[in-house]
């Protein structure tokens, strides 16, 4: 793959997570101008690469998987990596997969793919599509920056880990992530609707303040809760986001429609801690 992935996502091998590998996958699509038929051949083809994962790589167990999806002048890449058995062994990609459209389809929808070991066990699904974009990205730099710690949380949870940007990409994939995981955590179509306004004014005002060139984002969700970290940003600009002289009054929708927001030192940048919480 060419230049740092524009999204990049840590999950479980959970079936559900699925969806948010094609929610990502749609925001990307919609920021760069992907043609939306050519959306749906990308999405079936990354959906089985992922579905094969959840179904076979953890012998009906569950394990990490992650997905990149890059774009460059010559089209898209979608990489899925899991670190468990990863394709069935003795299945080629020219062999029928039971539990799945198979393996062709992979084959048959993307202009290549290559199956490759991964150290230490598993396997990468690469695949590149030829694909045109009405608006172009231009290539990321390598960013080592923008990995994102890892959270400790007190309560057991599903936790979703991402890696966006530029920004433009950011504002098409964390909104969608973040309301499909608000639906997850069993919040009410109000609340859900709430979640993607604050990650809408999130992205949107953190342009210009992130420590590096991609925002790192981290979900926890419980049943009623969610807790997100972002970043990383610019010292004094995490607390900023709430304070009385944040831009375009923020501050104070950003506290209405939060449950409470913590500001967390990572080096020389910071992190944003927002917990949501569902309403009665």
């Amino acid at each position: 793959m060419a230049g740092t992935p524009n999204v990049r996502l840590s999950l479980s091998n959970r079936a559900e997570n699925v969806l948010l590998v094609r929610q990502a996958l749609t925001g990307l699509a919609e920021a760069v101008g992907l043609d939306p038929i050519a959306l749906n051949d990308v999405s079936t083809a990354v959906t089985e690469a992922c579905n094969n994962v959840v179904l076979h790589a953890y012998s009906g167990g569950e394990g990490p998987f992650e997905v990149e999806l890059t774009t460059s002048s010559s089209g898209l890449d979608a990489m899925v990596r899991d670190h468990g058995s990863g394709i069935l062994p003795g299945v080629t990609a020219t062999e029928e997969v039971t539990g799945g459209i198979g393996l062709p389809v992979i084959q048959a929808l993307s202009d290549s793919v290559e199956f490759r070991d991964v150290p230490g066990g598993g396997t990468e699904v690469a695949m590149h599509f030829e694909a045109a974009f009405t608006d172009p990205l231009e290539e990321c730099e390598s960013d080592d920056g923008a990995e994102l710690a890892a959270i400790d949380h007190t309560t057991p949870g599903d936790v979703t880990l991402m890696t966006v940007g530029p920004t433009s990409v950011a504002r098409g994939v964390v909104p969608r992530v973040l309301s499909t995981l608000a639906a997850r955590a069993y919040f009410s179509t109000d609340r859900i609707s709430d979640t993607q306004l604050v990650a809408d004014a999130l992205v949107a005002h953190t342009d210009g303040s992130m420590s590096a060139g991609h925002l790192s984002v981290g979900v926890s969700v419980a049943p009623r809760h969610l807790e997100i970290r972002i970043g990383p940003l610019q010292t004094g600009r995490a607390g900023a986001l709430f304070g009385d002289t944040a831009m375009d009054g923020l501050g104070p929708v950003l506290e209405r429609l939060t449950d409470g927001h913590e500001v967390s030192a990572a080096g020389s940048a910071e992190m944003l801690d927002v917990k949501l919480a569902q309403r009665s």
